[in-house]
């Protein structure tokens, strides 16, 4: 009796080893998840998108792997340069947090922005399409009673849930809604408050195409001096241009080669924190059904 008890449990343990083993390699060497946990990737990523990075894109560094930190050896192995546009996962320089932004500039390249506008090697990158944007950081305490607004021109915009209507209509613009506990809305009320901004098609020099959002074309990083990318290193900035910490800020700055991780895929859940998940009566109004599944470019 003692003797198969012992076996049992050296099964157990057989299996919760190779389980592991297999975990490791399939998030080292194929897909890690990654979810996003700020606002600086609106419109193209979401609080609460969760992601599949595909880890082959750029090759494997020590960053790579999950004792990557222990600095075993540098350089990547199967290494290929990534493209301008990529929405891309990587380490931060000198520390162990991992950021998600799109690459903007190459080794070589000189960046600046200027009243708001990005600037690559000297020419201005195209900017058209311009249309309203509303980025709504709310307190849980309002998920179920809503929140109602009257803008400038008398329109009533109402939030609940998930969803904006205005007029008691649909919002025809795009816009996302995110809720946060209470105590941080009542340490920061300025964060947890709709705000109004406009979304643009931004073309890069390559042709490749996305979306940004500008809230003011006077922010912080609006007017910069002009970065020089060195050898092995990349310029990162976030879709949410004026809510964005990349590599215009001295916290981030260039990227190394090795520090990148992969290249986001598409996201494979998404939720805006209004209910937890047992309360599946709201979760019509919690998950965001249109984004299971969406490819990012």
């Amino acid at each position: 009796m003692q003797k198969k008890h012992s076996d049992t449990i050296r099964e157990w343990i057989k299996t919760l080893f190779w389980a592991g083993l297999i975990a490791i390699i399939f998030r080292s060497l194929l897909l890690e998840p990654f979810n996003i946990p700020s606002g600086s990737m609106i419109p193209t990523l979401h609080v609460g998108d969760h992601l599949f990075v595909t880890k082959w894109s750029y090759g494997y560094s020590r960053n790579s792997f999950p004792f990557g930190s222990w600095n075993l050896w540098s350089g990547r192995v199967m290494a290929r340069e990534p493209v301008v546009g990529d929405v891309i996962v990587f380490r931060k320089p000198n520390d162990s947090i991992d950021y998600v932004k799109r690459l903007i500039g190459v080794p070589g390249d000189a960046i600046q922005m200027l009243g708001g506008r990005l600037y690559i090697n000297g020419h201005i990158v195209e900017r058209s399409n311009p249309r309203p944007y509303v980025i709504a950081n709310l307190p849980r305490s309002l998920r179920n009673a809503g929140f109602q607004n009257i803008d400038d021109s008398g329109r009533i915009m109402l939030i609940r849930g998930g969803r904006i209507w205005i007029d008691n209509a649909p919002a025809t613009f795009n816009y996302t809604v995110e809720y946060r506990p209470d105590w941080i809305c009542r340490q920061a009320p300025w964060e947890c408050t709709p705000m109004f901004a406009t979304e643009w098609t931004e073309t890069l020099p390559n042709g490749r195409s996305h979306n940004i959002v500008e809230i003011t074309d006077t922010a912080e990083y609006d007017n910069t001096t002009v970065f020089h990318v060195p050898d092995g290193h990349y310029f990162m900035m976030g879709d949410n241009r004026d809510n964005s910490r990349d590599s215009r800020s001295p916290d981030v700055g260039f990227v190394p080669r090795d520090n990148l991780l992969g290249r986001v895929w598409f996201v494979w859940y998404s939720h805006n924190y209004y209910a937890p998940m047992i309360m599946v009566w709201n979760w019509l109004d919690k998950m965001r059904w249109s984004r299971f599944g969406l490819g990012i470019n």
